[in-house]
């Protein structure tokens, strides 16, 4: 009798086993019809909503819904609809990789666009990589982000493509500059990268680097750092962080006496930094890799998409959260056509995908794009531009001025 009840047991624990395994298994994506067709594909995105990394997170927000309305309404994925599922990354390496584990153990997505912070990449992405589910960051430039492995690439491009442009164009503003101070953020990865991107710039230019101060991105008081610079008086100051940080920044800079050059890293790329610095902004010198003004079909839409909900032309953070979505929309598109989507199990579909979006070219509102087999944007067009505040101090926009 033992001996039966023991199998028994053994019985009734395999059987628990088999359903465990059952239950947790990767599923296709949903069918909502009842009628044996696929009609909806779920897409992550896993950017800030929260915390002082939202100011980025929301004009990212911005970029997907406009994306996702935009392709849903020109054809979805060959008829199926793209369904968008957001997950806040607030401003820390776990509330990424908390979304990250979500947005693929649970909301089953076929893919990730995100994180918001490159520092959150070198956290969250390894997760996605080894579950086999591509990413496609929308504003990593750190550099070593696509080396992180074969499901990870970026829409963004590197800082040491975009970064340089910035100084290039003070030098041309102002020949005569020589002394150049940095500021960077010491705690955050992609301002680190960034600034030494800048500080190679300045050499291979033949500028002398008069100082660097380093401070936390969750400072608000720069006195000391900038007191400091001022010293050594520099005739350009480099600022590496993020908006809410170098935005305060540059404000204490001319209410201290600056009134040189300044040129701002790609955390100082968005509007949000206007009410910030309001009309301490005015000259600031941005790389960016995004035009309102670049001429295609793709950026038309999304341009005047973006102008009719906010009355003001799109940033590059949501124009790169657009982007992002729309590769994985053609590769979508692309692979449905070979392999209908219905067909093939989640890890199947999500292998496939990667090959797919790497493979491609993409005409975008970044213009034409495409990536190398490691997972690298290669894109063909940047530009510079200078913020110009309005008489109120509280307005601006990026002016413009230079394109590569």
């Amino acid at each position: 009798m033992f001996k039966y009840r023991r199998l028994l047991q053994g019985a009734i624990a395999f059987l628990t086993a088999v359903l465990v395994i059952a239950c947790n298994a990767p599923s296709p994506p949903t069918d909502n019809s009842g009628s044996g067709t696929l009609t909806e594909i779920p897409l992550g995105v896993a950017v800030a909503q929260t915390s002082n990394v939202a100011l980025f997170g929301q004009e990212q927000i911005l970029g997907t819904q406009i994306a996702e309305t935009y392709f849903n309404e020109n054809g979805g994925i060959n008829g199926k609809s793209l369904k968008i599922i957001l997950q806040d990354v607030a401003a820390d390496e776990q509330g990424a990789i908390n979304a990250f584990n979500t947005l693929i153990n649970q909301d089953k997505v076929v893919g990730i666009v995100g994180p918001t912070l490159s520092q959150q990449a070198f956290a969250a992405d390894p997760i996605a990589n080894r579950a086999q589910v591509p990413v496609l960051g929308p504003s990593n430039t750190a550099e070593g982000i696509p080396q992180i492995g074969e499901f990870i690439g970026r829409v963004s491009a590197p800082v040491s493509v975009v970064a340089p442009n910035a100084v290039a164009q003070a030098l041309r503003l102002n020949p005569e500059l020589q002394r150049v101070a940095v500021f960077f953020a010491q705690n955050d990865a992609f301002s680190k990268s960034e600034t030494e991107t800048f500080q190679a710039a300045v050499q291979d230019l033949g500028l002398e680097l008069v100082t660097v101060q380093r401070f936390q991105t969750t400072d608000t008081d720069f006195q000391a750092q900038v007191t400091a610079a001022l010293n050594v008086q520099p005739d350009l100051v480099i600022i590496s962080g993020l908006a809410a940080d170098a935005g305060n920044l540059v404000k204490q800079l001319r209410e201290l006496g600056y009134n040189g050059i300044i040129v701002g890293g790609n955390g100082l790329n968005t509007s949000n930094i206007f009410p910030v610095c309001q009309a301490k902004c005015d000259g600031v010198l941005v790389a960016q890799a995004y035009s309102a003004e670049l001429d295609n079909a793709v950026n038309r839409a999304f341009r005047d998409a973006y102008f009719q909900q906010n009355q003001k032309e799109p940033p590059q953070f949501s124009a790169q959260a657009f982007t992002a979505i729309q590769v994985f929309v053609e590769a979508l598109r692309s692979l449905d056509q070979k392999t209908p989507l219905e067909t093939l199990a989640l890890p199947d579909l999500r292998r496939q995908l990667r090959d797919e979006i790497f493979a491609g070219t993409y005409i975008t509102p970044l213009g034409e794009i495409s990536f190398t087999e490691e997972g690298e944007i290669v894109q063909k067009e940047f530009f510079v531009a200078q913020i110009e505040m309005d008489e109120s101090g509280q307005q601006g926009r990026f002016a413009f001025i230079e394109a590569n």
